[in-house]
Parts: C-alpha cells; structure tokens; sequence
C-alpha cells in the first residue's frame, strides 16, 4: 500500500491513510485507457447532425429554364446540389456514436489512472475543504490552494456531502476554473487523466474504496 497524509482544512497533516495496492499501485494499461477514453467522448456526443437531401430542401418543383435551345446543361430543380441553396450529397444524419465498454474494461482503465497519477505524488487527500456549517468558497479555495497548485485539479466528493460541494462549485463555474467536482460514485478515467491533481475528502475515499481506509493518527495514535 501508499500512504498519503491526509490534510486538514488548516494545511497541517492530521494523519495518514493507506491507498490500496489494488487500486492505486497497479500497471496501467495505455491501449486500455485510450479506448475507454474514446469510448466515453463518444458516448457524450449528441449525434443530431442532419442536413437536406434534394428531396427535403423546399422550392425547386419548377424547371428553371427549359430543357432546350439555351446552350445550357438541362437542369430540373434549383435544389439540386450544384445550386446554391440544393441539396446536400452524402451530408451527416443522425448516429448513435456510443460504444460498448464492458464495466470490467472501465474499472481496470480507472485503476491504471489512479495508479499513475498516486506513483506521480499527484493524489491527496483532505478531511474537508470547510469547517462548521456555512458554505463559504473563499475557505474552500483557501484549503485547496494550501493542498496543491496544479492548474487542473479533479476533487472528489461523497453523495452526501452537501457543504463542500456547494463551497466548491462556484470555483468549478468560473469561466477560468482549474477545479473540477465530482461525486465518488461517478469517477472516470477520462477526468482522471486530464486532470493534474486527484483530491479527495477522507469521506470520500471511504465510499469509492466501499470500506473505510486504513488510517495512522499523527504522533501514531
């Protein structure tokens, strides 16, 4: 196992908590992690590209000119392709662009990118980004900023965890935000991988691992 100290929201290690070998120190597999990656924007795109064949373009029922005696190729509709305003050839329809990804596939993809970025020193973890009960994201940015200043981070939040989520997403809203939110259960490859720093709330760690880490008090309590 690695272990990572686990920050409190005053930027002093408060303990230390085991990331399991399983999933945090395995190989990653590149060709792997590429295909789920394109798998995943694929499935994101809408596919609801369409443009008009001859047959769907309004107007055009009337010969422009008569078939003989111009000197012109004969022509039987302004909306063939050739005209401005016809047709389009070949032009996209609506797809589906999803793939099938099996769900071991994105698991073993998810891992590789766990693994690399926690032998990188790239994954934290934090007791919580705010104290008490009021949102507040001057105090979120405050404990991030004391964590890491990577230009992308990906913080990862448990389902429950309403007061951190609301102290953060303001960050993740800004037009020039380098913090992304995700919940626990909705980790992925693709925003690992983009990211520069992974953080998590100890609750958080605890509901992705689906049992509570192993954790070393400072001073070895």
């Amino acid at each position: 196992m690695t272990a990572v100290d686990v920050i409190a929201v005053d930027g002093t290690k408060s303990s230390s908590v085991e990331l399991p070998a399983d999933i945090f120190d395995v190989q990653a597999n590149v060709a792997l992690m590429h295909q789920v990656v394109v798998a995943q924007l694929a499935a994101a795109r809408q596919g609801t590209h369409k443009t008009k064949t001859r047959g769907e373009v309004s107007g055009g029922g009337k010969k422009p000119y008569k078939q003989k005696g111009t000197g012109r190729a004969r022509q039987g509709s302004t909306r063939a392709p050739q005209f401005a305003g016809g047709g389009v050839v070949h032009g996209p329809v609506p797809r589906d662009y999803s793939q099938r990804t099996p769900k071991k596939m994105k698991a073993a993809a998810l891992r590789g990118a766990l693994s690399d970025r926690a032998r990188a020193g790239q994954v934290h973890v934090v007791e919580a980004f705010v104290t008490g009960e009021k949102p507040s994201t001057k105090a979120a940015l405050a404990t991030l900023t004391k964590l890491t200043a990577a230009r992308r981070v990906l913080v990862v939040l448990s389902s429950t965890d309403e007061l951190n989520w609301v102290s953060l997403r303001n960050l993740r809203n800004a037009r020039d935000s380098r913090v992304h939110l995700i919940e626990a259960g909705q980790l992925n490859t693709y925003d690992v991988l983009v990211a520069d720093d992974v953080v998590f709330t100890k609750e958080a760690l605890d509901e992705f691992l689906g049992v509570p880490a192993e954790t070393t008090e400072e001073g070895g309590k």
